[in-house]
């Protein structure tokens, strides 16, 4: 099982650049990078994680820019955002990046999807909450037009694009695309419909829920199986010998959003998992 890593990058922690060269010597699998732009001040959404919300929600670095940090000194490490949250970009200039970043790292990029918690400051990008979904859908659907091989139109409800000329490619026509969010048969129904599998956050009840999702991708009429990636896990022996017998191929283990030495001693400390 490969054994990958997230964690909050901040102006306070260690750096990409370091972070990526000290995963990749060590023989991690990826890295992972969530998305905020930004934390309203004024904020009636409840934060999912418990109130305070913590200090680095509100100093996160932009994912995108860090993690082609990550991939200019690194040459295997996997890239991946946990998540995008896709509703908050104009989906033309989320498809360039997308395709510069994984084109620049050899393919090594993974679009992890979200719809978001925090009401506030999707209200600041212009997003309707009770659409945000659909939203997402919509802007996954139109950057596919964008990567296509071939130029290619899309209208959807919420954007339209031309057939055009996109260059440069994701490296293998589309980046694995991931949705991040809670158990049920709604979200299990969009990953069926439109993504290549599922980041649950913490790893927790997938003895029920693997086989839910399984069953609603087959009942899509996908072919194979979704990717199951548990996502921010604390790792235990137990736990990731538990991955393994539920037949999951990866795991993104959660570091602290700290300075280089505390970051350092819990890859150390991780090391054992490998």
């Amino acid at each position: 099982m490969r054994i990958a890593t997230t964690i909050f990058l901040t102006d306070e922690t260690i750096r990409p650049d370091r972070l990526g060269r000290e995963l990749e010597q060590r023989g991690f699998a990826g890295l992972y990078l969530p998305e905020h732009t930004h934390i309203p001040v004024s904020r009636e959404t409840p934060a999912p994680m418990g109130e305070p919300l913590p200090r680095e929600y509100g100093r996160t670095l932009d994912p995108f820019i860090a993690l082609g940090q990550a991939a200019a000194v690194t040459e295997r490490l996997a890239l991946g955002t946990g998540i995008t949250l896709v509703g908050q970009h104009d989906p033309v200039d989320l498809a360039k990046q997308v395709a510069t970043l994984d084109f620049l790292s050899g393919g090594r990029f993974t679009l992890g999807v979200g719809y978001g918690w925090n009401a506030e400051e999707a209200a600041d990008h212009g997003v309707e909450w009770s659409t945000r979904r659909e939203l997402a859908r919509d802007r996954v659907a139109l950057m596919r037009a964008l990567w296509a091989g071939e130029p290619t139109a899309y209208q959807g409800a919420f954007g339209s694009v031309r057939a055009s000329l996109a260059y440069p490619k994701p490296v293998h026509g589309a980046p694995r695309i991931l949705l991040g969010g809670a158990a049920g048969p709604k979200l299990f129904g969009q990953i069926a419909d439109y993504a290549d599998g599922w980041l649950p956050i913490g790893g927790r009840g997938l003895t029920e829920t693997v086989p839910a999702l399984r069953q609603a991708w087959t009942d899509a009429g996908r072919t194979g199986e979704p990717v199951v990636v548990p996502y921010a896990v604390r790792p235990s022996p137990g736990k990731l010998a538990h991955y393994r017998e539920l037949g999951l191929a990866e795991v993104v283990l959660q570091l602290p959003a700290a300075g280089d030495a505390e970051v350092l001693r819990t890859l150390d400390d991780f090391a054992q998992y490998l």
